[in-house]
């Protein structure tokens, strides 16, 4: 489905390769030092060694963390180093003197990793004098970034107006599989949305609603289509100005043909707390004073028996207040239901969906978890992803 030129396209032997990745992993609380999960370091690695195995001159760089915390990508240096077997050079800046003087003593085969590049504003902002300089260190340039494919900052993609660019493995499979899964999914192809908001959905919502043969809606999106339709949702999350587009989506998914699963019942409390005590009640008549929190056992029922129907799944969004385990239950019974369907695809669309499926040890079971959480849902959308528009076609 990928129509733009990759690693396997182009000469890199004896070239510098400035190589975008994700290394935004998350770090102990305490130190921020020690790596707590290096999955996306570990989605790197075919790009990487194809390319050392093929003579180039490998520069690593990426962000870490939020920008106002100034974190440090040492501890992915380092954790780079153990996987790869040898010594990964760290530069202690990005455009810097150190950051040239390393690149420049690369030989045939090694790699380095430049320093977190959102330690500068211009990054961000897409600067491109910025992008110039950091363009400067190499002769090729390669995203394999998906997870900020979505973003158009300078090194997502304004280093590719002054490098000849490709996409590497990571990209490729991202687009290929989720590409594949919306163009030519094999039926019936069943979306779970979840999350708080029918607003950062709606237009994911509408571009499924145009391939999928079943939609399943949880989370606190729930509300507003129970408060659309007439309900009581208490002191649930609700969204009253989308009332209107929630009743319209209704319309729509009947026309479309497309079979609706909306939680029954929904699992209640005051607030979301771990001692917090629960009622369950229907989900379109929770009593005023309680929230509803995790969909209830009559719908992870419900749910659960569906998802057995169908053989492509695209899942974006947990369908309760997940991060604390009382409310963790339809999470996590979606998660296993998807797990157990062998004969399904199963496309998991990275952020909290993923954080349920390898949380519940189900990530061996899956087709594929994507890397990116708002990439995967900006391409559901339909939506141009800066940071693969800007690479060379075929």
């Amino acid at each position: 489905m990928l129509n733009k030129k990759t690693i396997e396209d182009i000469e890199v032997k004896g070239k510098r390769v400035l190589v975008r990745c994700d290394f935004n992993v998350p770090l102990d609380v305490e130190t921020k030092t020690q790596i707590t999960d290096d999955r996306r370091i570990r989605e790197a690695l075919p790009t990487i060694q194809y390319l050392m195995e093929h003579g180039a001159r490998v520069i690593l760089c990426s962000h870490i963390g939020k920008t106002k915390n100034k974190q440090t990508l040492a501890p992915v240096a380092k954790r780079l180093s153990e996987l790869l077997g040898r010594e990964v050079p760290f530069a202690s800046d990005v455009i810097g003197e150190d950051a040239h003087a390393k690149a420049d003593a690369l030989q045939d085969g090694d790699v380095m990793l430049l320093e977190n590049v959102r330690l500068h504003p211009e990054e961000e902002e897409n600067d491109p004098t910025f992008a110039k300089e950091l363009a400067s260190l190499a002769e090729v340039y390669v995203n394999d970034a998906f997870g900020t494919a979505h973003r158009a900052h300078a090194s997502t993609a304004g280093v590719a107006d002054y490098l000849p660019a490709v996409c590497g493995y990571l990209i490729q499979k991202e687009i290929g599989i989720m590409g594949e899964a919306l163009n030519e999914p094999k039926r019936p192809f069943l979306a779970i949305l979840g999350g708080a908001k029918v607003s950062t959905k709606i237009g994911v919502i509408e571009n499924l609603l145009d391939k999928v043969d079943g939609l399943m809606i949880g989370g606190g999106m729930t509300y507003t289509f129970a408060k659309a339709q007439g309900g009581n949702v208490g002191n649930s999350i609700c969204e009253l100005d989308k009332l209107d587009l929630a009743n319209a989506i209704l319309e729509k998914a009947k026309e479309k043909n497309v079979k609706l699963y909306f939680p029954v019942d929904t699992l209640c409390a005051a607030s979301p707390a771990e001692d917090a005590e629960v009622s369950v009640h229907p989900s379109n008549d929770i009593p005023d004073g309680l929230e509803g929190l995790d969909i209830g056992p009559e719908s992870i029922q419900l749910f659960t028996e569906a998802i057995k129907e169908y053989k492509t799944i695209i899942w974006n969004g947990p369908v309760g207040f997940f991060e604390l385990d009382k409310f963790a239950n339809g999470t996590n019974a979606i998660a296993k239901a998807l797990a157990e369907n062998e004969d399904a695809i199963t496309i998991i669309g990275g952020g909290d969906s993923a954080a349920a499926v390898e949380k519940g040890g189900f990530a061996d079971k899956m087709t594929h978890i994507s890397t990116g959480g708002g990439a995967s849902l900006e391409f559901l959308e339909g939506k141009t992803l800066p940071g693969i528009a800007c690479l060379m076609n075929k």
